[in-house]
């Protein structure tokens, strides 16, 4: 009998955990292939790359599903899998040492509105060029919060961090991505 697509992600996962099955993991796949494929795509900037990665990120879901422990949603979960492989395949491509981005936060910081507004401003035509101009991890950080629309505590989830780290990179990659635009666009300022 062939499983029934009407069932939720989680008591999908519960059955694939008990007992793997290619017809119920395709009913998974078929549900996120398309989300993890755009946030490929929107990290990497590149179709075929893109198209590699989502294929691995489903074979290391598969081959990982009975970690998941169901404490978050199975979307958050296969998120946070999508962004920490496409980081790391973008480091292991550009052969960088990544970056120390685990910078202490500091006690009682806000969000800086200014340059959430400018960055709200800016015409969606030079978006995509700025985006294409930040290190990965801001430009995934930025999609993150405006793209995919995520709370700064399913942001949390997503990267592991406490609130006040989440907001300070979120605010620096905002600020990088400013002045990424000042430098393509100076007549702007």
């Amino acid at each position: 009998m062939k499983p029934s697509s009407s069932i939720n992600d989680e008591e999908l996962v519960a059955e694939l955990q008990r007992h793997m099955d290619a017809d119920r993991f395709g009913i998974l796949y078929d549900r996120y292939s398309a989300k993890v494929f755009q946030k490929c795509l929107g990290m990497t900037r590149d179709r075929d790359l893109a198209k590699d990665l989502t294929h691995d990120i489903f074979l290391k879901t598969f081959v990982n599903l009975t970690k998941f422990d169901h404490r978050s949603r199975f979307g958050t979960w296969l998120y946070s899998i999508t962004y920490n492989y496409c980081l790391d395949s973008l480091r292991k491509s550009q052969r960088q040492r990544s970056q120390d981005l685990d910078e202490r936060a500091e006690e009682g910081l806000t969000d800086d509105d200014a340059y959430e507004a400018e960055l709200l401003a800016l015409k969606a035509e030079r978006i995509d060029e700025v985006l294409a101009r930040i290190d990965p991890p801001d430009r995934a950080l930025l999609l993150m919060k405006y793209q995919d629309d995520l709370s700064v505590k399913e942001i949390m989830e997503v990267l592991s961090l406490g609130e006040s780290a989440v907001k300070m990179r979120i605010m620096r990659a905002r600020e990088r991505a400013m002045q990424a635009y000042y430098a393509l666009y100076p007549e702007e300022r």
